[in-house]
């Protein structure tokens, strides 16, 4: 047996079967910009509403994964790159996000890591924008992205 700890047989094949499964993904992003828009947008109330929708909808094994003070122009996030290398290895079955702002605020790269999820078969859900890439295409997707860009870019100036 290849490992030691494996009791029997079917212990073995559980425990290659949980390693071989997919996980969900809950990404949680907070930049310091948001913070002025008072503690609904706090990660912990983020965490506590993707879980709950997780474990609603049968979403699991699910993790955490926070940028907590990265702005959702910047792609240089340490959570956002763990995202990536498991999304490369295969690993994610579903990313969930509070809405797509929280993906990020950049509308061409946004639509980049959509194909790409796509390609690699990473359902993708927005909760607050109501869209689920299991849904099928979302005709007002690019124009989302394009105004949580501008949102940024106005931000900034202020």
């Amino acid at each position: 047996m290849h490992n030691a700890q494996c009791a029997a047989k079917t212990d073995c094949r559980k425990e290659d079967e949980m390693k071989n499964q997919k996980i969900t993904i809950l990404y949680e992003r907070l930049s310091r910009d948001d913070e002025q828009q008072g503690p609904s947008n706090s990660i912990k109330n983020q965490r506590t509403m993707l879980e709950e929708y997780a474990e609603r909808n049968n979403l699991k094994p699910y993790i955490h994964l926070s940028d907590d003070g990265y702005s959702g122009t910047s792609w240089n996030r340490p959570a956002w790159q763990k995202v990536l290398e498991e999304v490369a290895l295969g690993k994610v079955a579903t990313i969930v996000f509070k809405d797509i702002t929280r993906f990020g605020r950049d509308h061409l790269r946004m639509g980049l890591y959509m194909e790409m999820f796509q390609e690699k078969g990473v359902r993708v859900i927005a909760l607050g924008d109501n869209f689920d890439s299991a849904d099928g295409e979302d005709d007002f997707m690019p124009f989302r992205t394009l105004f949580a860009e501008w949102h940024a870019r106005d931000i900034s100036r202020n």
